[in-house]
């Protein structure tokens, strides 16, 4: 997860243009990788908790409703997307003239704006579970795609439609449930796709009024690496104000509906200024490169180890994961370790979706086991060829229970 996108994406096209930073970038990918090998690796001796179950297939007792309330989820994340940009929620235009404003359906759209995220670690728990095929399953993910697609249409804005897409990949690829031919389709049609859609939002965004760069062209866009790499000309850390634990608190666990007056948190807005841009705009160096430029390289290391400590915590300690650990882990997947993330927004924006996640999640446990393993699943089957060693694991419908 740490390392694909900078070797699929950016990393080469550093190579292909020679990027004189290039070293740079390598030595902060080995900073992020030190700290989740170091955990991997110490992780090792857990690996048997969970992988090893797999030998145990038979019949366990799962969630009957748990696809039901997953299409649910998706179908109330899709009408809220669409209303919320309707009203103006994410969209640019909302983002150069300062604001929302005082709109009812953009603070209750606010409300299930992670619930796309938890639709998809719904979606996954019922192919897991044996409650739904995978085909159905990919039924629905791609109806969520094609939502954030539409979006981009509605708010002008293609950046949460490719952070989308790599959740959606790097979840089905851990838990198996998508195949690796499948994601080289995916991604050499989001590529030939790519100009178009980049001309499809700037022209939108010029008939709303917004000023577009002609020099900048689609291909320009897509040198992630300058973007990350022009943290390396700056002494870090640097000294911007950050969010404090009140501020990860009343961010995360307030809805602003209920405290309307608190400012709004943006690093990006604050990163630009720093550079010397506009506040109507914002800047990302990727989840990587702000964690160096506001807390150094050491941070950077300490960041990566504790989120792969989180997820080993998550898929080899207590068990084969059932929903509740599932949608932790897609939200980890969806904010603090995406790529395109903005930290330590993502941060916040984990303990907002945890905390919208939870009426789902005691709809499930009050109307049967949610985390363990009952529930009823398909007898003897059989984990599909070339998926991950988590996939199989999951998949294989072993007890959750260790016995002598």
């Amino acid at each position: 997860m740490v390392l694909a996108p900078y070797v699929l994406f950016i990393l080469p096209l550093a190579v292909v243009y020679e990027n004189p930073d290039l070293g740079f970038l390598m030595r902060l990918v080995g900073l992020a990788l030190a700290g989740s090998v170091l955990v991997e690796t110490a992780a090792l001796p857990f690996r048997g908790s969970t992988l090893g179950w797999t030998r145990d297939i038979r019949a366990v007792n799962g969630h009957p409703r748990i696809y039901a309330v997953a299409r649910c989820v998706a179908t109330v994340s899709i009408v809220a997307d669409l209303t919320g940009a309707v009203v103006g929620r994410g969209t640019i235009f909302t983002q150069v003239s300062g604001g929302l404003g005082d709109s009812p359906l953009g603070s209750l759209t606010a409300l299930v704006s992670g619930w796309s995220t938890l639709a998809v670690a719904l979606l996954i728990a019922s192919t897991l579970d044996g409650r739904a095929s995978t085909r159905r399953v990919g039924g629905w993910l791609l109806a969520l795609t094609l939502t954030q697609t539409l979006l981009v249409v509605m708010t002008a804005r293609a950046a949460p439609l490719l952070g989308f897409i790599s959740f959606v990949a790097a979840a089905g690829a851990i838990t198996g449930i998508i195949r690796a031919r499948y994601l080289a389709v995916a991604a050499v049609v989001l590529a030939l796709a790519w100009p178009t859609l980049f001309e499809l939002r700037n022209d939108i965004r010029q008939n709303g009024g917004v000023s577009v760069s002609e020099q900048v062209t689609a291909e320009d866009r897509l040198r992630l690496d300058l973007q990350m790499s022009a943290v390396a000309h700056h002494r870090v850390p640097v000294d911007l104000p950050q969010p404090g634990p009140v501020d990860y608190l009343r961010y995360g666990l307030v809805p602003r509906v209920l405290d309307a007056d608190r400012p709004t948190i943006s690093t990006g807005v604050m990163i630009n200024q720093y550079l010397g841009s506009s506040a109507t705009s914002a800047y990302s160096f990727l989840v990587l490169g702000n964690v160096y430029f506001l807390d150094g390289p050491w941070a950077v290391v300490a960041y990566y180890g504790l989120w792969s400590l989180f997820i080993v915590l998550l898929l080899r300690v207590g068990g084969v994961p059932g929903p509740m650990r599932l949608t932790a882990l897609c939200f980890a997947l969806s904010g603090p370790l995406l790529w395109s993330s903005t930290y330590p927004d993502s941060m916040i924006a984990f303990i907002q979706h945890s905390v919208s996640a939870v009426p789902v999640l005691m709809l499930l446990r009050l109307t049967g086991r949610c985390d363990g393993s009952e529930g009823k699943r398909y007898a003897g089957r059989r984990p599909q060829a070339g998926t991950s060693e988590v996939g199989q694991a999951l998949s294989a419908g072993v007890v959750g229970r260790a016995r002598a």
